[in-house]
C-alpha cells in the first residue's frame, strides 16, 4: 500500500479495504478511541433523516453510517467502492439498498438527493476536491453535504498524543490483530496527512458549495462538515 501521502490507486485502497470488511467496525473502534457511536450519532443528528428524503451514503462500508438514516424513515443509498465492504454490507444489514459506485464519477442523475453524506471516506478518494464536485452535481439545490472525517485535534497537547496513538501504538496493535496490518498504518497515515476543518472548509467553497461550517467532536479528532448547495 502506498504511503497516503502520495497518490492514491483506487486498486490498492479497494483491495485493502476489501481485506479488512469482516473487521471494519472494529477497525473504526480502533481509530476512534471508542467513540465510533457516538460520532454517528452526532453525525445522523446533523443530517436530520426523515421519511421521505432521499440520502446518499458514500463509501458506506458494510453500512454502520446508512442503518440510522434508513431507521429514521429516509430513503438510502448505501454506495461503496470496495465489493468487499458491500459483500459484508448486504450479509449484516439486507435491508439496506447496497451499490458500487465510484465517488469520482458517481452512476446517478445531476439534481437527485436531499443529502449527500460520507463518512471517514473522503480521504481516502484519489481527489478528494473531485469527489466534492461531484456530491454537488447529484444534489438538489437546497440540498446538503455533510462530512464526518478525521482531522486535527484543536488541543496542541492532545494532538500529539493522538499522532503518537496513530503512528505507535495503532499499527503495534494491528500486527497482532490483524491479517493485514499494513491496512492500518495505511489509515492512520491518511489521517495524519489529511487537511485540517479550515482547509477542508476552503475546498468545499472552492467545489462551489456554500454556507460551509464545522462541528468539532472530541476536541477535533473528527469535524463533520456541512454545506449547502445554492
Amino acid at each position: 500500500m502506498s504511503r497516503a501521502n502520495l497518490n492514491k490507486d483506487p486498486d490498492e485502497v479497494a483491495a485493502m479495504f476489501d481485506g479488512v470488511a469482516k473487521r471494519y467496525d472494529l477497525v473504526n473502534d480502533l481509530l476512534s478511541l471508542g467513540r465510533t457511536k457516538a460520532w454517528r450519532k452526532a453525525t445522523t443528528a446533523i443530517i436530520a433523516p426523515k421519511t421521505g428524503m432521499q440520502i446518499l451514503d458514500l463509501a458506506a462500508g458494510p453500512g454502520s453510517s446508512s442503518e440510522p438514516l434508513y431507521k429514521a424513515g429516509a430513503t438510502v443509498f448505501a454506495t461503496d467502492f470496495s465489493e468487499g465492504m458491500l459483500a459484508q454490507g448486504r450479509k449484516a444489514r439486507p435491508y439496506l439498498n447496497f451499490s458500487k459506485a465510484d465517488a469520482l464519477n458517481l452512476p446517478f442523475e445531476a439534481n437527485r438527493f436531499d443529502v449527500v453524506t460520507i463518512s471517514y471516506g473522503l480521504r481516502n478518494t484519489v481527489t478528494y476536491e473531485k469527489a466534492l464536485t461531484e456530491a454537488l452535481r447529484v444534489t438538489k439545490p437546497g440540498g446538503r453535504i455533510v462530512i464526518a472525517e478525521f482531522s486535527q485535534p484543536t488541543n496542541r497537547i492532545f494532538r500529539t498524543v493522538y499522532t503518537k496513538y496513530l503512528m505507535r501504538l495503532l499499527p503495534a496493535i494491528a500486527k497482532k490483530t490483524s491479517s493485514n496490518p499494513d491496512a492500518y498504518v495505511y489509515l492512520a497515515e491518511s489521517i495524519r496527512a489529511w487537511p485540517d476543518q479550515a482547509a477542508l472548509a476552503k475546498s468545499l467553497e472552492k467545489a462551489g458549495w456554500s454556507n460551509v461550517s464545522w462541528k468539532n467532536l472530541t476536541f477535533g479528532v473528527v469535524a463533520v462538515h456541512s454545506a449547502v448547495k445554492g
